[in-house]
């Protein structure tokens, strides 16, 4: 029994190694950049309560941005990496430009939303009845920062064109070397304009936007000279950009395949806002202790966010090439890591849960929401390994209907109305609320676990 169960959920040194290929690149980009967020989150968060909150709810709305942009690329990028498996270099190039069409339409509407909307989408978040701080202050730099950061929404887009790309046929290190320079120059950059440094002027706030843009253009800039110049090594890139034609036929199943995705993640997105927007009715002490623990459960969740990466990547591979056992057997293997390796860093990020808040000029309110929503995220952090290696296991195989069902209709139907009725209803705390929203989960654990059993991701789409 024990030869079966090891048989069945852990593999060899060789599956490891080439697991690790795939996923440790990207593990680093995402420390990388969660620390410097994490230390980005710090500097701002020396500037005031007001300064700190009016930045992270601009940055819950950029979430939306990030993840429609992920749900558009992903969509398509089933396809590139099944392309991949089976070698077909121009079914690549098809999905490089309707990526680009895509990500081009996604960029200018969110840009034009912001625009218009900005003030009305902050102020959503500063309607508690009995709210603590300077809600007109926190509107006046939430307004600051979204001005200038509004300027990166092309650097993403392009960036994450080709990023996606070489994800999906298998280089991750490029990515990542692009991802850490840009947030190494974010985070000198940070010291130098948030606190006037070595000459350069105090600009607060704004000087945090700045960093941001301009570490944005530098990683658009590196992952484009690098493609430009490694063309031979990555032939899907040759003659990519000669026409942006795409064949109908090929529009039509990567838009019937994609669409659902796109749905979703934009649908999930605005769940997590509601849901952000629902724990802010107890406060702005809620703002920004969830601001502080949402960035370190960023920096501990990045092995099995990885993970993900890494079953869209490698299983989306073996069911391109129609190795339907390798997919299933290598998969449940990734899913066992990524639950195993976070109950250990969910028990690491436990026991330090109350050290991170004390690096914050804030209140001692903030700081001890902050540690106890830090304290939850621990404990689930094995479920929501599971739920993430899951949604990108039925992802994989084009189930994006599944999908939509799976996880941002159940975040809306579920998760979100269940936050607001124990708001608005109860006397709870904000992290006992926080606490049972997740607990919810376990219904979505139950039926992942069901889907994955019965593989139906397991197709191949590219035939």
């Amino acid at each position: 029994m024990l030869t079966t169960f090891r048989r069945k959920y852990i593999g060899n040194k060789d599956f490891y190694k080439m697991l690790m290929g795939v996923a440790f690149p990207i593990m680093i980009q995402n420390a990388m950049t969660n620390f410097v967020s994490l230390l980005d989150n710090i500097m701002v968060g020396q500037l005031g309560t007001e300064q700190m909150s009016g930045v992270s709810i601009v940055n819950q709305l950029f979430f939306v941005y990030y993840l429609l942009i992920f749900g558009g690329l992903s969509g398509v990028g089933i396809f590139t990496a099944q392309y991949f498996g089976n070698n077909d270099l121009e079914g690549i190039r098809h999905t490089l430009r309707y990526k680009l069409w895509l990500g081009f339409i996604i960029t200018l509407i969110a840009g034009m939303i912001m625009l218009i909307h900005g003030s009305s989408l902050i102020g959503l978040y500063l309607k508690a009845p009995d709210i603590k701080g300077d809600p007109a202050a926190t509107l006046h730099f939430g307004m600051n920062y979204l001005g200038i950061v509004i300027l990166m929404l092309p650097a993403i887009y392009i960036t994450q064109v080709h990023c996606s790309t070489l994800r999906e046929c298998g280089e991750t290190k490029v990515p990542m070397l692009a991802g850490v320079t840009a947030v190494l120059a974010n985070l000198v950059l940070d010291y130098l304009l948030i606190f006037g440094k070595y000459g350069f002027p105090k600009l607060g706030v704004a000087g945090a936007a700045i960093a941001t843009v301009i570490a944005r253009y530098i990683e658009m800039s590196v992952v484009l000279i690098w493609s430009a110049l490694n063309r031979k090594k990555h032939p899907y890139f040759i003659g990519v950009f000669k026409t942006l034609r795409i064949p109908v036929h090929l529009v039509k199943n990567f838009f019937i395949t994609g669409f659902p995705l796109l749905l979703n993640e934009g649908l999930w997105s605005i769940g997590i806002v509601m849901l952000n927007q629902a724990y802010s009715l107890r406060g702005l002490d809620v703002v920004a202790g969830q601001s502080i623990s949402s960035t370190i459960n960023n920096l501990f969740s990045i092995v099995f966010i990885a993970m993900g990466d890494a079953v869209a990547i490698i299983v989306g591979r073996h069911l391109g090439a129609g190795d339907m056992e390798k997919a299933k057997a290598e998969d449940t293997k990734i899913i066992a890591f990524a639950m195993f390796t976070s109950f250990i860093i969910g028990a690491a990020m436990f026991f330090t849960a109350g050290y991170f808040p004390q690096l914050y000029n804030t209140t001692a309110d903030a700081r001890l929401v902050a540690a106890h929503f830090i304290m939850i995220q621990a404990i689930v952090m094995p479920k929501d390994a599971f739920l993430h290696t899951s949604y990108f296991t039925i992802r994989a195989g084009g189930k994006t209907i599944i999908t939509f069902f799976f996880d941002s209709f159940y975040m809306l139907a579920v998760s979100v109305p269940l936050a607001y009725l124990l708001v608005l209803n109860t006397t709870f705390g904000p992290a006992t609320i926080f606490a049972l929203v997740h607990a919810a989960d376990l219904i979505k654990c139950l039926v992942g676990y069901i889907l994955i059993k019965k593989g139906v991701w397991l197709k191949n789409i590219v035939k």
